[in-house]
Parts: structure tokens; C-alpha cells; sequence
């Protein structure tokens, strides 16, 4: 009866953030707008980086990797959010939306831990300038961006198995505006306990050393830039690391809040906030904290303009 229950419903309705039509034109709007800037931004970075020879270093490398994290991230979220704003058919299929939150789950878990290496990237940049070009030679970055891929697959593959093995039987009404674990707990007439504390334990092993290895980076760095005599230098090191440490915060604390809130503390509407800032605020901050305001960036996208567009710059 259980299995019947749950294979007689093959679609979910997600709900989406509001019913009010002028706040669905505004949200489409809003969104709209926050997924050009993000696949412009990042598509700009991944371009800028792979004609400027001079950018062919480690940090510029993993914020390739970032950007094309971010692209996908927002790519596989934002535009179902507007779908089902403007459409009259909310549905969406079990294979869909599982297909959706493999995804999503796969680049938010990598960029979790490319966001951690860039910090380490930065430490030994900043403390151990001597070492650095060996210390984060091509295997090593290679490996770790290797790595931080494999094990986010792997990751979300077992949560997306365990999460489908659940007999929806309570509602097939998602809560939500795209398919994410906590909300889909709440339609299972099963007990979820497994299912939740195998979350936990991922976003403990993987969020939360993360987060604790980018702040301790982070510490590291900010005490080698109290030890700089020139004011102005030590103001410019603080205001990249305090921009840096700011959106890895956004993105983390986020995260963690969706991920290792405990079961009684369920709140739809927050989730709702909570998720957007993650899944489309974060992944369009990215590229212009950590690229867009880099001077070496900003020369080679004038130098390209002026090569293409002369008459643009003068």
C-alpha cells in the first residue's frame, strides 16, 4: 500500500513565493534581472580568465571554478522560479525535481568547499609568500577542485537516494519555489529521522569544517595585515578580506541556518528568504566581491573593449 501510495503520485506542485499577481510581475521582474547580472558577471570572469595569460594563477582558477558554479547554480534555480511564477501549471515531475535538487545540491556542497581552498589559497598567498608557488602547485589545485567536485556528487547522490525512497503520501503541495530536502520531509508520512540526521551530519562534516577553515584562514591573514606599516595598504588588504569574508558568511550562515535548523523550527515563509539569498543573491555577489572590483580584472576587460571597441574608449 505504501509503494502504491507513493508511485500513484509521479508530480509535485511547487507553491512559489507569493499568489498576488502585481508581486508575481515583481518577483519575475526582480529575477529577471538578478539572473542577467549573475550569468553576465560570471560568463565575463570565466572569459576574462582564460584570454589574460597573466591570470593563469591559482586564486584566478578557482574563482573560474566559482563562476562556473555560480552560473549553473542560479542557471538551475531561477528560471524554474519564474516559470512557475508566470505559468498557470505549477507541477512538476518526480524525475524533475529530482534531477533539480542533484544539482542543486552538487554545486552548493562544491562551492562550499572551492570557497574554503580560496581562503586557504589566500593564507598561503599572504603568510607563506616564500612557499606559495609550491605549496599551491597545478596538481595540488587540480586535486582539490577534483576533490570538491567527486565528494559533492557523491554527497548528493546518497541524499537525493534517501530523500525518493520516502513515501509522499501527506501532500504532493512543495512549499517552496524549487525542490529542496527540508520541505519534502514534510509530505512523507514516514519517519524522516534518517533522512535528517544524514543532513545534519553532511552539513556538519562538509558546512560547518568549511566555514571553520575559511575563518581560520581568514584570522591568519588579517593578523599578517596588522603587521603592515603602511596605513593605506593595511586599509586596502581590510576592505578585500572584510568584502570576502562578508559574501563566504551570506553564503555560509545561510546555508547552515537551512540545512542544521532542528525539526520543530520549520517556517516556510523563512525558508523561502533564506533560500533565495543562497541560491541567487550569493551566486551573483561573487563574481564583483571577489573579480569585478580586481584591478588586473578591470585592465584586461578595458584593454579587450579597446581592442574590439575603440571609439568606446578614448
Amino acid at each position: 500500500m505504501e509503494n502504491s501510495n507513493q508511485t500513484s503520485m509521479n508530480r509535485f506542485l511547487l507553491l512559489g513565493l507569493t499568489n498576488i499577481p502585481y508581486l508575481q510581475a515583481l518577483c519575475v521582474l526582480m529575477f529577471l534581472i538578478i539572473y542577467i547580472i549573475t550569468l553576465s558577471a560570471n560568463l565575463l570572469l570565466i572569459l576574462v580568465v582564460k584570454i589574460n595569460p597573466q591570470l593563469q594563477t591559482p586564486m584566478y582558477f578557482f574563482l573560474s571554478n566559482l563562476s562556473i558554479i555560480d552560473f549553473f547554480f542560479s542557471s538551475t534555480i531561477v528560471p524554474k522560479i519564474m516559470a512557475i511564477t508566470l505559468s498557470q501549471d505549477k507541477s512538476i515531475s518526480l524525475m524533475d525535481c529530482a534531477t533539480q535538487m542533484f544539482f542543486s545540491l552538487t554545486l552548493g556542497t562544491t562551492e562550499c568547499l572551492i570557497l574554503a581552498v580560496m581562503a586557504y589559497d589566500r593564507y598561503a598567498a599572504i603568510n607563506k609568500p616564500l612557499h606559495y608557488t609550491t605549496i599551491m602547485n597545478k596538481g595540488f589545485c587540480i586535486g582539490m577542485a577534483a576533490g570538491s567536485w567527486i565528494i559533492s556528487t557523491i554527497n548528493s547522490a546518497i541524499h537525493v537516494y534517501l530523500t525518493f525512497q520516502l513515501p509522499f503520501c501527506r501532500s504532493h503541495q512543495i512549499n517552496h519555489f524549487f525542490c529542496e530536502m527540508p520541505p519534502l520531509f514534510r509530505l512523507s508520512c514516514r519517519d524522516t529521522n534518517l533522512n535528517e540526521v544524514a543532513m545534519y551530519i553532511s552539513a556538519g562534516i562538509i558546512g560547518v569544517c568549511s566555514f571553520v577553515l575559511t575563518l581560520v584562514s581568514y584570522v591568519h591573514i588579517i593578523s599578517t595585515i596588522l603587521k603592515i606599516r603602511s596605513t593605506a595598504g593595511r586599509y586596502k588588504a581590510f576592505s578585500t578580506c572584510a568584502s570576502h569574508l562578508a559574501v563566504v558568511s551570506l553564503y555560509y550562515g545561510t546555508l547552515l541556518f537551512m540545512y542544521m535548523r532542528p525539526h520543530s523550527a520549520y517556517s516556510p515563509e523563512v525558508d523561502k528568504t533564506v533560500s533565495i539569498i543562497y541560491t541567487t543573491v550569493t551566486p551573483m555577489l561573487n563574481p564583483i566581491i571577489y573579480s569585478i572590483r580586481n584591478e588586473h580584472v578591470k585592465d584586461t576587460i578595458r584593454k579587450k573593449l579597446n581592442e574590439l571597441m575603440p571609439w568606446l574608449i578614448k
